[in-house]
Order: structure tokens, then sequence, then C-alpha cells
């Protein structure tokens, strides 16, 4: 078998092991919920030497020249001290061919910002085994703030292993060796760095020369340029303590505030398979036929016109910015959900939408993980604009893992995907994918907690930290001052929670804000005009408080209660029935419409969690605790934007309130407004 087809077939065989892996379940009341667990397996650990880290590199000296490396940077002492850092070791024949490809001769040639650069490209203040380098992106940076591509093949000796960068990779012989802070993953070569902005990354390819170019006449390649905001400083803001519910637990804002990208790029080979397409002027008509039908009273406008394609509303404009998302995803795998935690695997695919920089747009990112609607289609992939359920089948456009090797895609400020056709937000996109309830975690609706890698941070999601933990040794929570978010006014302490799959929280992650609040975020945009339901999901707790919604100024309806669960005697009281899947159709058709009367509806179904310290799961749907309120049904304008206000009334608690805002959803009047006898809506 040749090299190629052999990596393909384990590769292959990789991926249905992890879609596998991912289908694996635990039963709760007749319903199925997929289990994961980030702790590594101690079988991993087959070498266990007591060192510390410095000491390890020490004294092995087929790691000398590294060591020296470390050394100059002057990090020796930091990897002597307790930790949990895994060390990618280049040996020595790796650094003299990195030393020799520079033309240098020793380390004592490098200079220590060159040492520092080195040393810090290859430590992570986290500990991963082979076993938890899923392909995609190491969830944590390394100590030079890059995050390391991970993909999966077969060394000269034809054994499995993993692959840095698409370059260098674990030494089989050698790898998962412990040390008593952390974990030694020696490689074959020097993993590389570069300080590029997104731009310059894109122009280096020369297999997306249509895209890059039609980047250019837009001038939208100029936007790609923005990064760090210099003017924000951390340590302006104190650590904040709080409690919320039961768990006592501290925040701390965001090391940085930095702007990113990412974009999905049908390559020029594509363009031309598919389309027919090789120039600028023949992506300039395809965008016409597209934005023509979408916005028809643009057609005769004289920003119509390739020579104006500088115009946001110009059609080639429109069709380039809906290939770029207002955040730098760090990687493939976290395009949807890291952990897939508090999501039925089995039931329903996991779905993330993003705005664009098409102004009052967004898409949808798909992962197949449901049999059923998979169409043939590899189970574990991802999709962009994909509707392929009973009633449809629109395919989308499958998101590529990685791209060529030799060629970076991946800059300080971005990175870029492939896709297997042109993205757009035509009359299909608009009236049938996105004809939907849309489902949004409140992690994907600010950009900068994905961006800044705060989404579903966290190493252990079963693992609560002792009160007032200050060393977030499993991840973090966050708190935003006001003015960091975008689009957000913010009065009280809002704060993101670290995902744990015991929380009765979608995603396993929730955030809540604090104190006599007041806060204003920009919604999601609607992709059509009409009339609109805007749910908030969330779990009733008797320590939290009231508050009075707005949509664009104007008061919705009586304030929000989230101390009242369903059992409560002005919503269902004795009339909830936990294990619903024992209701006939019309039983559960009168409980929906009950609920929907009172402006309520049963959690999630296709959420669960699991309870704390055990393997039994609990479906959302299943408790009176876990909620979805409807905020208030309006008319909403496409091309404007619109804002939710949720504003504290609690009295009685002072100045200790306690708000929780786990996942919003947009509902057309196509799904809410059902009224056939027996009808319900997608429980899911």
């Amino acid at each position: 078998m040749k090299t190629n087809e052999y990596i393909n077939k384990v590769r292959t065989t990789l991926k249905h092991f992890v879609a596998g892996a991912t289908m694996a379940l635990v039963a709760m009341g007749g319903l199925l919920a997929t289990s994961c667990s980030d702790d590594p397996s101690d079988e991993n650990y087959y070498t266990f030497t007591g060192q510390m880290l410095s000491e390890y590199l020490k004294t092995h000296e087929d790691y000398s020249e590294f060591c020296s490396v470390v050394e100059r940077a002057g990090l020796m002492h930091q990897l002597s001290a307790y930790g949990h850092y895994t060390c990618f070791a280049p040996t020595n024949e790796a650094m003299n061919n990195y030393l020799s490809e520079h033309g240098l001769t020793s380390v004592s040639e490098l200079s220590d910002a060159d040492c520092d650069t080195l040393a810090r490209t290859h430590l992570v203040d986290n500990i991963f085994t082979t076993a938890d380098m899923a392909d995609g992106t190491l969830t944590t940076a390394n100590m030079n703030k890059r995050y390391i591509e991970i993909t999966h093949g077969l060394d000269a000796d034809s054994n499995a292993v993993v692959f840095l960068n698409r370059s260098a990779h674990v030494i089989f012989k050698l790898q998962d060796d412990s040390v008593e802070n952390g974990i030694v993953q020696p490689i074959n070569q020097v993993l590389k760095t570069s300080s590029s902005m997104l731009p310059d990354v894109l122009k280096e390819n020369p297999h997306i020369s249509l895209f890059v170019e039609a980047l250019k006449q837009t001038h939208l390649i100029d936007s790609l340029y923005q990064y760090r905001d210099p003017n924000y400083d951390a340590s302006a803001y104190p650590r904040y303590r709080y409690v919320s519910h039961v768990n006592k637990e501290t925040a701390t804002v965001p090391d940085e505030k930095k702007q990113g990208f990412t974009l999905f790029i049908p390559t020029d080979s594509v363009l031309a398979a598919r389309y027919g397409i090789t120039t600028v002027d023949q992506l300039y008509k395809k965008a016409c036929e597209i934005y023509d039908e979408v916005y028809p009273e643009d057609a005769s406008a004289d920003y119509h016109a390739i020579d104006k394609c500088t115009d946001r509303r110009n059609p080639l404009n429109r069709l380039i910015a809906y290939h770029i998302l207002n955040r730098d995803v760090i990687g493939w795998n976290l395009l949807t959900p890291r952990n897939d935690i508090g999501i039925l695997t089995t039931q329903m695919n996991p779905v993330d939408w993003y705005e664009t920089l098409l102004p009052h747009t967004m898409l949808k990112v798909e992962k197949l993980t449901v049999l059923r609607y998979a169409g043939g289609n590899m189970l574990g992939e991802r999709y962009i604009n994909r509707r392929y359920d009973d009633e449809y089948t629109i395919p989308g456009a499958q998101i590529s893992q990685t791209v060529e090797s030799g060629i970076s895609n991946s800059a300080i400020n971005g990175r870029y995907f492939y896709v297997n056709d042109l993205l757009a937000f035509n009359t299909q996109t608009r009236d049938i994918v996105d004809n939907c309830r849309i489902r949004m975690d409140f992690s994907t609706i600010f950009p900068e907690l994905m961006t800044e890698n705060i989404r579903q941070n966290g190493t252990n999601p079963k693992v609560q930290d002792p009160d007032y933990d200050e060393t977030g040794k499993y991840g973090r929570n966050y708190y935003f001052p006001n003015g960091y978010l975008k689009n957000v006014s913010v009065n009280g302490y809002f704060v993101y929670r670290r995902p744990h799959d015991y929380y009765d929280s979608y995603e396993g992650d929730e955030m809540n804000i604090f104190g006599n609040f007041d806060i204003t975020f920009k919604i999601p945009p609607v992709p059509f005009e009409g009339d609109w339901q805007i749910r908030l999901g969330y779990a009733q707790e008797p320590t939290r408080g009231i508050a009075q919604i707005y949509f664009d100024g104007e008061p919705q309806g009586i304030p929000l209660d989230m101390t009242k669960s369903l059992t409560d005697p002005s919503i269902l009281g004795s009339g909830f029935v936990s294990d619903y899947t024992t209701m006939s159709s019309e039983q559960l058709s009168t409980d929906q419409k009950v609920l929907k009367n009172k402006g309520y509806y049963r959690g999630a179904a296709g959420g669960y969690r699991f309870n704390q310290g055990s393997t039994t799961s609990v479906v959302f749907a299943t408790q009176a605790n876990t909620i979805r309120m409807v905020l208030c049904t309006v008319h909403i304008d496409p091309n404007k934007n619109h804002y939710l206000r949720v504003r504290c009334v609690s009295t009685k608690k002072g100045n200790d309130n306690e708000f929780m805002f786990d996942y919003l959803e947009l509902v057309p009047k196509s799904v809410y407004g059902v009224t056939d006898q027996g009808a319900i809506e997608d429980m899911l």
C-alpha cells in the first residue's frame, strides 16, 4: 500500500474512532446522552521519573541543545516549580537541523530574544498526552501565545503519530514521558513561529490567489490588520469574588483585548471546477447573480459595478464579506462546541451561528453527529449552511481541517480554512437554511470570548474548584468590564463561568450578571423581516433575581422572575410532568400550549447534564428548573441593529442579585406559530 493511501486509511480510522467515542451513551429516563472526559487516562503515563521538567532536560543528553535554549531564555526556574506543563522537546538532531537552516552552528549564536521565542513556542501551560491531542488545535496556547495545530499520520516506521503544525511529530517511542510537573513530548523538528498578520499569511498561499485578489479589490483585506488594543490594561481590574447559587467562585478580566478574524476560502481549483471562475470579473458576475436576487433594490445603483466594489453594498463586496467571521476561531475542532458537553449528539447535531462581515448576516456551522442526517457524509465533519433533515437536503459547504503541507493558515490575529464551495447569503440560505429556530449559546454571541479562547476553557469539567480558588487550575472564570465587549453596555459584574458537566447549562457553561445589574446588548441578526420570538434559556434557582426586559428601549411584558420554576402555581404547578416521554402526542401538545400561553417552554430536550460525581444524566426538558422563557414577540427589521436590555428590579436582595444567561433563541413565526391540532414545536 502506498504511504498516502495508508495515511488516509489511518486518518479515516481515527475519524471513525473519534466519532464512535463521541457517540458513547449514558441512559437516563429512556433518553441517551453522550459522555466525555478531559481527564488524561493513567495508562498514557507509562513512565514516571519523579523529576521536575527542569531536571529532566538537564539529565537527558538527547535534549541538551534545547536545554541550553531554555536556560538562555531564563525559564528553567519556572520549570523547576510546581505546575502542569507540556514540553514539546526537540531532539539535538532537530535543533542542529534548525541551526543549520539559519546558517548557525551552535545555540550560543542565537540571541536571547530568539531563545525566549523558541523556548516559549515549545512549552504549554497544560498537560496534553498524545491521547488528548485530537485533530484540530490544542485548546491551550503555548507560552508564546500561539496555538499548535494537531493532525495524525504515520512516521517513517509506519507508527501512528501526532503531527504538530503539519511538520514536526511526536517521536513514537518516546511520547508521553511524565515528570512531576508535567509531561515531555519529544519531537523530531523545531516548531516554527510567526508574527505575521492575517493579510500577509493569505498572500503567501498561491492556491487562493483569486479570493485574495477579491479581498484586495474590495479593500476588505485592510480591515484584517486589526489586532490588539494597546490601551487595555488587565492589571487595572481586581479579581472578583462571587457566589452563584451555592458555588463560591472567583473571576478575572481577560488578559488582553484583541480583535480577530476567521475566513472560509474556496481555493482557485474549487472555483474553477464548480463554476468555471478563473478571474475576478467572473467572480463579480457570480456575486451579481446571487445578491441581485437578495437585494434587488441595489441592482440599478451606481455602486453596482466592478469598479465600485469597495462599497459595502456592492455584490462582490457582499460575497467576500460573507466568508469572514468577526472573531478568531482558533481551530477547526472549535468551530462547534469543544466537548459537546450538554448536547445529546445522538439526537441533534451541534450547531453554532456566527456573524459575518456582511452586515446583518450570520452563517451556520454544523458538526455531523447524527447518523440519520449524515446523508452519506462522515460523522465528525463540519459544514456551513447545511440543512439536511426529513424535509430538506441542502448539503452545505464542507470545511477542511487543514491546508497543504508547508503553507500556514494561521496568523497572530486570525486564521482561514478551506471550504469546498462558495458561501452565500442567497435566497436559499435566507429562506430555508435560516428559517428555523436559531439557538445560540451566549458564549458565541460575543466574538471576544472566542478570540480570547475563553469559550469552554478549562481542563476538567467534572471538578468544582475549592471555594474562591485563586489558581484557575482547571480553567478560569472571567468577567467583562464595561466597554470590553463590543455593542454591550454593562452595569454590574458580567461573568463567564467555565464549563462543568453537572451544571444546568447548555454546553456546560453559562454567563451571569451580579449586583444591581443593568445590561444592554445587540442581539444577533435575523435573516428576514417578520415576527420573531426571542427566548432565553436559563436555570431557575431560589437565589436568583428578577429583571425587566426591554427590546429597543421598550419594556416587554412583566418582569422575568428567575426564582420560579415550572412547578410554580402561576405556571404549571402540580400539573408539571417530569418524564414527558410517557406523554401522548395530544398530552405533549396540550402541555406546550399551556406553557406557551404563559410565555414559557420546557428546557431543551436536546440538552442534558450529569449528576455530580455520577454517570447518570438528566435531560433539561424533564426538569422544572431548566426553562426557556419568551422575552418578547416583536416585528424585526433585518437591516437594523436591535438591542435587548435586562435591568434588575429585585429589591429584596439589595445589591446582591444574580441573573443567568445560558442560551438565546431567535424563532420565526413559521416555527412558533404552529396552530394545527396536536402540533408541537421541535422540543430538541
